[in-house]
């Protein structure tokens, strides 16, 4: 009995801490209506909290895909694809302001009869028109590289769901392997091809810096100091005058047109260097995605020929049941 009266004598106790807490409360509401009369119709909504006041870029459905979105890029590739263009851009720009300065160059000092360099001319108005496609090449190359480059991501990593490989996108993805080494040699050539005239041009700089050296300046043997263009071929030996000495030849190192075109050389070299090294990057991108893809492409069949197997036990073991069902 006493501890059943104890019992009931603690919940006569809380009952009247409830009363008292739920009186206290009604008389502050009461004194903040008659405090505040226009208040007595006023509406009290919850404080939203932190999951409410989410916005809808912090959705997990918009987050999901942005995350998606960016598994999916190749990174790889697309440094790639930048270096590519900034070494075609460079070479092709520079390559061609620097030809058209060094034929100013020759018809002004070295080479005076047209006819004598008639030949280079051509050569050089070609080469500006190969530099022209050799961009635009470049330019669609590059994007088709990078867009492969999504094409693989997306295929291996199965961004898309029921996303397969074919033997079309492998012998693509081979062909591209096989078409960027080629360039890659190509351009190791061009490169080489582009070292001649800054050698040449070195050449020319560094006899003028010989000229102004305070050791031969103002002397008689300054003369004598010459550079001939003729030695490098790029002019017949019969061209005039061929050869420029002392301060002549320091004029010529002075002027607008040769401090340009050397270092728009140096610089066009520098390019076809960067695009050497993007079609190397491409090269081992291209070779590992293709690796990729064939180990994708034995594993999707070996998933269909697993499903193909499951599917025709399943059939089994409908039949064993339909016939036991039959004899029963």
């Amino acid at each position: 009995m006493k501890p059943a009266m104890e019992t009931a004598a603690e919940e006569n106790t809380e009952q009247s801490q409830e009363r008292k807490v739920n009186s206290r409360a009604e008389m502050e509401i009461g004194r903040y209506h008659w405090m505040y009369p226009g208040s007595k119709n006023h509406q009290y909504r919850p404080v939203p909290t932190l999951g409410d006041r989410a916005g809808p870029l912090s959705s997990p459905g918009c987050f999901e895909c942005c995350i998606k979105c960016l598994g999916g890029v190749p990174y790889a590739s697309l440094v790639a694809t930048i270096l590519c263009f900034s070494g075609v851009a460079l070479f092709c720009g520079c390559g061609h302001v620097a030809l058209a300065g060094t034929v100013a160059i020759l018809e002004q000092h070295f080479s005076t009869n047209t006819n004598d360099h008639a030949l280079l001319s051509e050569v050089i108005q070609l080469m500006q028109y190969v530099i022209y496609g050799i961009a635009s090449f470049f330019f669609l190359y590059g994007i088709i590289l990078l867009a492969e480059g999504f094409y693989t991501t997306s295929a291996v990593k199965e961004l898309h769901g029921e996303f397969k490989t074919t033997a079309c996108g492998r012998c693509i993805s081979g062909m591209f392997v096989f078409l960027t080494y080629v360039l890659g040699v190509a351009w190791l050539g061009v490169f080489g091809f582009s070292a001649v005239p800054v050698f040449m041009f070195y050449n020319i700089w560094s006899t003028c810096e010989v000229i102004k050296s305070p050791q031969t300046n103002g002397t008689s043997g300054v003369e004598q100091i010459c550079v001939d263009v003729r030695q490098y071929g790029i002019i017949p030996w019969n061209a005039f005058p061929g050869k420029i000495c002392g301060s002549a030849l320091e004029n010529i190192c002075n002027t607008n047109e040769f401090y340009m075109s050397y270092h728009l050389f140096i610089v066009a070299c520098a390019g076809a260097g960067a695009t050497v090294i993007a079609l190397i990057h491409f090269l081992m991108i291209l070779s590992s995605n293709w690796a990729y893809l064939k180990d994708a492409s034995k594993m999707q069949a070996y998933q269909d020929i697993k499903a193909k197997e499951e599917q025709e036990l399943q059939d089994i073991q409908s039949r064993s049941k339909e016939q036991l069902n039959s004899y029963t």
